[in-house]
């Protein structure tokens, strides 16, 4: 027997629909979910979750719940407010930097408000778990997150503070995490396909988090920050940061000597392409950055450029910057605009290259002279590198690194990221059990986040239309959203129907505000988005609703009864 669902009266019900998009938007979930009545912006990168918005985001935390409970998560809430110490221990007080909300209390303690969780869940397990025979053991939280964002934007996709499940895996040996993860993979892919979701599953970088296997979740949306790249004739797809390149062996070959060319005025490899009248690729850029303070040459073909994140993401938790002028005074050596790695490389500075700086591969790179460039400057004979990276943008035709096929790039908003944290937290707190051989034992973990609110606007992104949002059924506020068109009668049949699609165990919510036109209110149905749309309109003298479809905008004409057994059904 169906349970009785609540009806929301429209006319009791907190909302105020816009007609016109809020000035400051330019996403298409930012526009909607302020115009809808779902959320209302308090301050920059700061939202209020309003009735309608709160159902959504409640409705996307019960899904996220029910599946991993489903594989045996244990559901805990640590504090948002945590002291500075435990941050300290795992240098990510530092690290964060101004991405962290700091705070003092008023006896002058340091505090910050949480962007993640990894030190307390470690601190917490270490206090409640002391042998191998409380592990494996998965907790979980939901809970607002905090991040000084220095440009908040996108509406609720890119916010200070966010709701997010964080979820973390502790076990005693690396098998036993690799199940964990394998675990947490199948949940994901069942939460996102419950919550209706388009998502691809790729390979990442594990950057500051630390650790070995990293995966994302991405749902495709032209309002994505992230880029991502798949394989149009075989499986493969992967952050733009995480791409490897796949190089084909160099022949031997004899280059000649290194010949010096005079090339004024020449700084850039546009100018130096055109004056040598030789292709961008056959040149060597030599892109100087700072790590940590220290200078450090990144060699990439002439015709590529750097991904500074993706460079960043390799080095991580290292800060990477770009010189600056001031950086040449006291270095004769680096000659601004010329720079080559021959002589250089392993002395002035570190030398990090892209793979197709392969041994073997001659180029014509800077001399190390005001106005000089220099050719068959060949790796592995005129200079070493010191680590390979893949450290350029990836651009659309690069080949797959599986099968060799040119690669698509897309946008997406990341919604999760799985990561094998491995023994880093452990390692920093000490987190050890009695092993079964009596001895201590240090434990390996797991760190999973599913980005909630970012979830709710992901899907405000891929499911809407024109007219406004699509929502899927098991995230929408209501399953039926019934409109009178405004008479007494067809309020009155509104109200009917509404109680006893609530009493069939459905989700109702009835406009039945009066002084409202109808064609507000049909605007309004479709703004906000409810999958089923019923309207008592002329026909309600006869007992006759119009059902239709939000989605592919499908109508029937059913009486009460038939209209009440088909979407009680």
């Amino acid at each position: 027997m169906a349970h009785a669902a609540q009806v929301q009266r429209m006319s009791r019900l907190m909302i105020k629909t816009l007609r016109d998009d809020p000035a400051d938007a330019e996403t298409a979930s930012h526009k909607l979910l302020v115009r809808a009545g779902y959320v209302r912006r308090t301050s920059a990168g700061i939202w209020t979750w309003l009735p309608l918005g709160k159902k959504v985001l409640e409705n996307v935390s019960r899904i996220v719940r029910e599946e991993m409970d489903a594989i045996g998560g244990q559901e805990v809430l640590l504090p948002a407010l945590l002291p500075k110490e435990p941050y300290e221990v795992s240098g990510r007080w530092e690290e964060y930097g101004d991405l962290l909300f700091r705070l003092k209390d008023r006896k002058g303690s340091d505090y910050l408000l949480g962007p993640t969780h990894e030190e307390i869940f470690t601190l917490t397990v270490k206090d409640q778990c002391t042998s191998y025979k409380d592990l494996p053991v998965i907790l979980y939280q939901i809970q607002t997150k905090y991040r000084d964002e220095a440009r908040p934007r996108s509406g609720v996709l890119r916010g200070r503070e966010f709701q997010m499940k964080d979820s973390y895996s502790f076990d005693t040996t690396d098998e036993g995490l690799a199940t964990s993860y394998a675990l947490h993979r199948e949940a994901y892919t069942k939460i996102f396909e419950r919550l209706g979701l388009d998502y691809r599953i790729v390979s990442a970088v594990s950057g500051a988090m630390g650790g070995s296997a990293s995966e994302e979740f991405l749902a495709p949306a032209a309002a994505g920050e992230d880029t991502f790249v798949d394989c149009p004739a075989c499986d493969y797809a992967a952050n733009t940061e995480a791409v490897t390149v796949k190089v084909a062996p160099v022949e031997d070959a004899d280059h000649g000597p290194v010949e010096e060319l005079d090339t004024p005025d020449t700084p850039t490899i546009e100018a130096l392409a055109a004056h040598l009248d030789v292709p961008a690729s056959a040149t060597l850029k030599n892109l100087l950055v700072k790590v940590d303070g220290e200078i450090v040459a990144v060699g990439v073909p002439g015709d590529r450029e750097v991904d500074l994140g993706k460079l960043g993401e390799h080095l991580a938790p290292a800060t990477v910057e770009l010189v600056t002028a001031e950086d040449f005074v006291d270095r004769p050596d680096l000659v601004r605009g010329y720079v080559g790695p021959q002589g250089l490389a392993g002395t002035a500075f570190r030398y990090l290259a892209d793979p197709r700086i392969a041994h073997g591969t001659a180029w014509i790179t800077g001399a190390n002279k005001q106005g000089m460039h220099a050719k068959n400057v060949v790796a592995g004979r005129d200079f070493e590198v010191d680590q390979y990276l893949d450290v350029v943008v990836v651009e659309p035709g690069d080949p797959c690194p599986k099968c060799g096929t040119g690669l698509r790039i897309d946008r997406a908003i990341e919604i999760g990221h799985i990561f094998q944290l491995g023994r880093k937290y452990a390692d920093a707190f000490e987190l050890d059990v009695l092993g079964q051989n009596g001895k201590p034992t240090r434990v390996t973990m797991g760190s999973y986040g599913i980005g909630v609110s970012r979830a709710v606007a992901a899907l405000a992104e891929q499911s809407h239309d024109g007219s406004g949002l699509c929502w899927p059924r098991e995230v929408a506020p209501a399953d039926v959203h019934v409109v009178a068109a405004g008479k007494a009668k067809q309020t009155e049949l509104a109200l009917e129907i509404g109680e006893k699609l609530g009493a069939a165990g459905l989700r109702v919510l009835v406009d039945d505000r009066a002084g409202v036109s109808p064609g507000v209110k049909f605007t309004d149905a479709e703004l906000i988005g409810v999958p089923t749309i019923v309207v008592a309109g002329r026909r309600a003298g006869e007992g006759v609703v119009e059902v239709k479809d939000r989605r592919t905008g499908e109508r029937e004409e059913l009486s009460v009864e038939d209209a009440v057994a088909r979407l009680g059904a």
